[in-house]
């Protein structure tokens, strides 16, 4: 028996509230200022096959204006990564570019 391609996902099967109204979508916060994000630089490795990433997260925003700060991330490090779950992750080790980036982009309350 194949799932039909069901484009809501709502488990509601039924309702009897003639008023009801489906939950809306993600619901995206307003992206805040670069001088008001409270960034975090963090180091890691675990979970990543021994392999160090840096973590930036915080970011308080749009999930569009989160790959756009990661993508001129990974540009400025001049290495790979990825945005997902909230987390900007660039591969290596590179807490003071990524510092010095911010700082430079006016990210004031950015912490290593």
């Amino acid at each position: 028996m194949s799932k039909k391609n069901n484009s809501n996902n709502s488990p509601l099967v039924y309702s009897t509230d003639p008023n009801y109204k489906p939950p809306s979508e993600v619901h995206e916060t307003e992206t805040l200022l670069a001088e008001e994000q409270p960034l975090k630089i963090i180091l890691e490795t675990k979970q990543r096959a021994g392999k160090t990433v840096t973590v930036v997260v915080g970011f308080v925003g749009t999930e569009d204006a989160m790959e756009v700060l990661g993508r001129a991330l990974k540009n400025h490090c001049g290495t790979g990564g990825s945005v997902k779950d909230g987390e900007i992750i660039i591969q290596g080790d590179h807490r003071q570019k990524i510092f010095q980036y911010l700082k430079g982009k006016g990210y004031k309350k950015a912490k290593l």
